[in-house]
């Protein structure tokens, strides 16, 4: 007997999802932050990822306060970017199932999770 393995409509959307993730943490990891250019490098992020097939909608926001905190016991004016100054939405919309995805720390680790699937 046959079975189909073929992935749901969401299964495909989860896995754009994670694409979209993966591209976005390692393009951007080590990439110099400062609090002057946090707002261009969420822009930058922002757009770089909304430029990938089913990808509707990217919010990416610097932790402000984590990079001051970070800043203040360095003698540099600048950091690298790591996950855990970032917070990150992800909409994917494949076949008319949406996947809503975020980024956030979770007991110090940048954790990538999937939030909602709405067929």
């Amino acid at each position: 007997m046959a079975t189909d393995t073929s992935p749901t409509d969401a299964e495909a959307a989860c896995f754009e999802a994670g694409i979209k993730f993966g591209s976005l943490y390692h393009q951007f990891a080590g990439t110099p932050l400062s609090p002057d250019s946090a707002a261009s490098l969420e822009a930058a992020m922002e757009e770089a990822i909304e430029n990938q097939p089913h990808c509707t909608a990217v919010t990416v926001a610097v932790q402000r306060d984590e990079l001051e905190a970070e800043l203040a016991e360095s003698a540099a004016d600048y950091t690298e970017l790591t996950g855990r100054f970032l917070e990150v939405e992800i909409v994917v919309d494949y076949e008319d199932c949406e996947v809503v995805t975020c980024m956030e720390m979770a007991d110090g680790y940048p954790l990538m999770r999937l939030e909602s699937v709405r067929e």
